[in-house]
Order: C-alpha cells, then sequence, then structure tokens
C-alpha cells in the first residue's frame, strides 16, 4: 500500500473514532463531565415509578436511559418532589428534568422545553357511581390534584375546591377513602392506575386540556436542548420510542406534531 493511501485511511479512522466519541461536559453545557443529571419524582406511574425489583422504571425513565446510551451519557435520575422541580433546576441541581411536565407558555418564559416528548391531556377521574359527569359539576367539589400544575388551575378555575398533592398516589387514595369528589390529572396517568391498581374509580369521556409533555433545561444551554432534540427525533423514527412505551400504555404517545423548544 503506498505511503499517502495508508496515511488517508489512517486519517479517515481517526476522523471516525473522534465523531463517536460521546460530548463533553462543556459542548453539552453539562454539570458533570459525562453525566447526565435528569429529575424526576420516581412517583407517578406510568411515567416513573418503582418497577418490582425496586428499579426505576417508566415511560421517561425509558427514555432518558435511550437518551443518555445514544448520547454516550451516564444516566442518573435525581429524585425530587413535584413542586420542587423548577426550583432545583434554576438552582444547578440536575441538568435537566424529564417529569410529567405540561410545556405552558407561562413555563416557556422559565425554562426551555425540549420538543414536546408525548402527547395527552387532562380528566377527571370519578369514584364509579358519581353524580359527577362533566366539569361543569365539579363547582364546589372537593378536587385532588398536584399541587402547583395545570390540572390544579383547572380545578380552581371551574370553582372546586381544590387539594394540593405532592404525589399523585396521594390524591388517589384520598377518594379512595372518601376524602375527595373527584381527582384531575394526566389521561395516561388515569388509565394506568385503574387498569394496575384495578381502582373503583372511572375517567369521564370529556377532556379538560390537551397538552405535550417536555423536558424541561433551564435557559441558555443550546447545545444540550439541540443534542435531545435530534436523539428523542431519532428514537421516534426508528421505531425504539414506539417499543418502549406501547407495551405500559397500549399506544405510542409520541406527538404527530411536536411543539417545538423556544429559547
Amino acid at each position: 500500500m503506498k505511503r499517502s493511501n495508508f496515511i488517508g485511511l489512517a486519517f479517515t479512522a481517526l476522523v471516525t473514532l473522534f465523531t463517536q466519541v460521546p460530548a463533553s461536559a462543556a459542548e453539552l453545557e453539562l454539570l458533570h463531565p459525562g453525566k447526565l443529571l435528569v429529575a424526576t419524582e420516581g412517583t407517578f406511574p406510568p411515567f416513573s415509578m418503582r418497577a418490582p425489583n425496586g428499579a426505576l422504571d417508566g415511560l421517561e425513565i425509558r427514555l432518558m436511559t435511550e437518551i443518555c446510551k445514544r448520547l454516550g451519557l451516564k444516566y442518573e435520575p435525581v429524585l425530587i418532589k413535584w413542586d420542587s422541580l423548577l426550583i432545583g433546576l434554576q438552582a444547578d441541581q440536575y441538568d435537566m428534568t424529564s417529569d410529567s411536565m405540561d410545556i405552558t407558555p407561562e413555563r416557556q418564559k422559565k425554562v426551555t422545553f425540549a420538543d414536546g416528548w408525548l402527547e395527552s391531556g387532562g380528566v377527571i377521574l370519578v369514584p364509579r357511581g358519581s353524580a359527577i359527569k362533566s366539569v361543569n359539576d365539579i363547582k364546589g367539589k372537593h378536587v385532588g390534584a398536584l399541587v402547583s400544575s395545570t390540572f390544579a388551575k383547572i380545578g380552581e378555575d371551574n370553582g372546586a375546591i381544590v387539594k394540593g398533592y405532592k404525589a399523585e398516589s396521594d390524591a388517589l387514595q384520598d377518594m379512595a377513602n372518601g376524602n375527595l369528589d373527584a381527582v384531575i390529572t394526566d389521561a395516561i396517568a388515569a388509565g394506568y392506575a385503574i387498569k394496575q391498581s384495578k381502582l373503583p374509580f372511572e375517567i369521564l369521556p370529556e377532556y379538560v386540556s390537551h397538552v405535550q409533555k417536555g423536558f424541561a433545561i433551564k435557559k441558555g444551554k443550546p447545545e444540550l436542548v439541540k443534542a435531545i432534540n435530534k436523539t428523542l427525533a431519532e428514537i421516534v423514527a426508528d421505531g425504539t420510542y414506539a417499543k418502549l412505551t406501547t407495551d405500559l400504555v397500549g399506544f405510542n404517545p409520541a406527538p404527530k406534531n411536536p411543539i417545538r423548544s423556544v429559547e
């Protein structure tokens, strides 16, 4: 082989090698080299929960695991209560959140969301046989919802007496104990809870909101946002997203037209 050809092949091999090396912390604006610290509750099935063996599982956990694998990063979940998620993000306690957070104009002013990763909506759960048949019937009723959530605001806007909870499971348990007339929550979470726990509840057919969920990132980290968006799009396009989510919720909840990031 000619020396020039050998040098050319060697150069090509080096280029290939370096393009496969994971991006550095500086390139992705990470807090720690080689690690992606991601906040989640760990108590909101089927988004984040504990598997029978005690390991974290759920829609967001599976997607984050795959994203980190493709980016060559170590995935480090950070368990945080819902009402502290954005506070911790702004304080640089983690790189981003994966929790089931609705993308809203108000939140977009505070953080940058990666492109919408899941489409769902708010629904009302009631005990079987309840007199509540629509959102118009919750006025004056005791309704549970995650504290500081869009669901709590929907309840308040419709005249309900809203009680905030730090964990979805606590609200459902309170309703099972007869302390609530209804719970407003995510449609996917509601369906999963009834199916898995055989709860004596029913979901009203009327959606009270239509939303997309987003991974929140502190403003000023455009490279991290780009990397997450690119990797997420690849996971959806090659069918991996459907494989990771369908067995949990029975269908592919990827948005057909994702809400795009706004810096």
